[in-house]
């Protein structure tokens, strides 16, 4: 898309459909993990950032590939995904390795099984090692912030209408921010010892924590969605951008990532506030909580 086409599209509603493939490297990772011969699968859509959480969760932690990526379409509810998840919302999981299976939906709830279910299986953890209570409460304490502050106000952002009201709602955005990278900082400066702290903010670390794969769909999201339909960008730090950097080019969160266009498309009807978009979106323009 040449930087003309960009600006044309970002500034009026080109009745663009969302998208229900993945592509680019998403798109590998979900042909890689089609074997009918599962414990677990994950019912999710490609552009949605609840369900790549989990999705991140399940690389980062290794778990077999005994996985199956089924990409769904969250407007056009299947059956089958409402017999997972009552509200036909996506993620969910249906576990096979119960007779009648077994399912689990809220990608927070997700994520806490794939922790205990890696702690018997692969070893894997995405949080600070159990000797430390006061990390793991920390980590919790930043991926609490994320879910509570961050992710609505990316919503409520996105879908401002008038330039006042995207205004007001960048700056809270911005804070959100800025105090998820504090909470960050506060893990560092506080936790001493051996495994301190785990996650990408401490540099030379190698691993994805809980509070990075928590929040990193919006930070992504803001870099490709916001940053196209708003015109945002970061505020200005090389530390803060070395931390983004680190997240995004992760291999475990780039596997989950489609092509920018993918979001441009599917984002289009959020950014314009079209009518019917999502349970999400209605609760932004509501007042209520997400559900």
């Amino acid at each position: 898309m040449s930087n003309t086409e960009s600006t044309a599209a970002s500034n009026s509603d080109q009745g663009r459909p969302y998208n229900t493939k993945a592509t680019g490297e998403a798109l590998k990772t979900v042909e890689a993990h089609q074997d009918d011969q599962v414990d677990i699968t994950l019912f999710g859509s490609c552009f949605c950032p609840f369900v790549q959480r989990v999705w991140v969760m399940l690389e980062a932690l290794e778990i077999p590939y005994k996985v199956s990526i089924v990409e769904v379409d969250p407007y056009k509810k299947p059956k089958e995904l409402l017999e997972l998840s009552p509200k036909g919302l996506v993620p969910a999981l249906k576990l096979n390795n119960f007779t009648p299976p077994r399912a689990l939906n809220e990608s927070t709830v997700i994520m806490d099984y794939l922790e205990d279910l890696a702690e018997s299986s692969t070893k894997k953890t995405a949080l600070p090692l159990p000797f430390n209570p006061y990390a793991r409460a920390l980590a919790r304490l930043a991926a609490d912030q994320a879910c509570r502050s961050l992710v609505p106000a990316f919503y409520r952002y996105l879908q401002a209408q008038d330039v006042e009201k995207q205004t007001t709602a960048g700056r809270e955005f911005q804070d959100a921010i800025d105090v998820f990278i504090a909470l960050l900082g506060r893990a560092e400066n506080e936790i001493l010892g051996p495994g301190r702290v785990w996650g990408l903010w401490v540099e030379g670390n190698t691993e994805l924590g809980w509070a990075d794969i928590m929040a990193a769909p919006w930070l992504f999201r803001a870099k490709v969605v916001l940053g196209h339909y708003r015109g945002y960008k970061f505020a200005p730090g090389d530390r803060v951008q070395r931390y983004l950097e680190r997240v995004f080019e992760h291999p475990h969160f780039k596997a989950t990532c489609s092509d920018e266009k993918l979001y441009y498309d599917s984002y289009e009807r959020y950014a314009f506030n079209r009518p019917n978009t999502s349970q999400v979106a209605t609760a932004i323009n509501e007042g209520r909580a997400l559900p």
